[in-house]
């Protein structure tokens, strides 16, 4: 079954359900006990927070939500330490990916945000961080902050044709990127850098990050698409971003020491690289050349 991550068409916040089993039928939280939906290979899409964990915290906006495990049925009280694996590697995932989480907030005494009754469908909220610490009964649990998305419509498409460089009004004007294209690019690379050829390794995975090589944002205007992206290291993309380097319409790497390695299935068009050539690679630089 495919995961959907993002909005759920029809199904607008504040939209209240009488039970779970309505909340799983409209797609929004399949798991009908569970409080995270995901894998630690996808990432994950959704949570319910019903004052389940003694350590969440809710102060609307942001979210402080214990992940899963370790936690008695009869008490509700932790009796063991939670291990970064499954449903916690997915909300991992997501923080690191930066995918949407869909928030079902369900009734309970210990939030002023949640509903009189049943449950609420809260809106989209991304993963800022997350970490290790010793809960309220003295084990070990993993909390993920949460941070509302407000005034912005995440919309995740399938086809790279359809989704160039969609754009929604809000109070301003973003660009909507597509985490389809971000995914794919990295996993292309098996999140190695197209610069350093470096893996990073982190407790919940490896991570890179997907670099626009015509920017987005205005005045630019480039496209979301797989022709205009790299797999970098954060390092390096900070630097390309900044005009640390550049890549000629040969690509070839200009700026410090290296060569770009480009899958066979990735076609970078020149456009874009002589387009950040010109724009963002410094004059100093260019001064050097001749």
């Amino acid at each position: 079954m495919e995961r959907i991550f993002g909005e759920i068409e029809g199904i607008k916040e504040g939209h209240i359900f009488s039970n779970r089993m309505e909340v799983s039928l409209a797609k929004v939280h399949r798991p009908t006990q569970a409080g995270i939906s995901g894998s630690q290979n996808e990432g994950a899409d959704s949570i319910v927070i019903s004052g389940g964990y003694e350590d969440d915290k809710d102060f609307g906006d942001i979210i402080i939500y214990t992940g899963h495990g370790g936690r008695s049925n009869e008490t509700g009280k932790q009796v063991a330490d939670q291990q970064l694996k499954r449903q916690n590697l997915a909300l991992a995932k997501s923080c690191l990916e930066g995918l949407p989480v869909r928030v079902i907030r369900g009734k309970h005494k210990g939030s002023i945000y949640s509903p009189n009754e049943g449950y609420r469908y809260d809106g989209l909220f991304l993963i800022e961080e997350y970490w290790r610490k010793k809960g309220k009964s003295g084990f070990y649990v993993w909390l993920f902050r949460l941070r509302k998305i407000k005034n912005l419509k995440l919309i995740v498409e399938e086809s790279e044709e359809e989704y160039k460089s969609k754009r929604v009004p809000t109070q301003i004007q973003r660009i909507i990127r597509n985490t389809n294209l971000s995914r794919k690019i990295k996993e292309m690379y098996r999140y190695k850098c197209q610069v350093c050829d470096i893996q990073i390794e982190t407790s919940s995975g490896y991570y890179a990050e997907a670099s626009h090589i015509k920017p987005l944002g205005t005045p630019h205007n480039g496209p979301d698409s797989l022709d205009n992206l790299l797999c970098l290291c954060p390092n390096h993309h900070v630097m390309f971003d900044f005009g640390g380097f550049s890549i000629m319409e040969n690509f070839e790497i200009l700026g410090i020491d290296a060569k770009l390695t480009i899958h066979k299935d990735h076609t970078i068009n020149p456009k874009y690289t002589k387009y950040h050539f010109e724009h963002f690679y410094s004059e100093q630089n260019r001064t050097d050349l001749k």
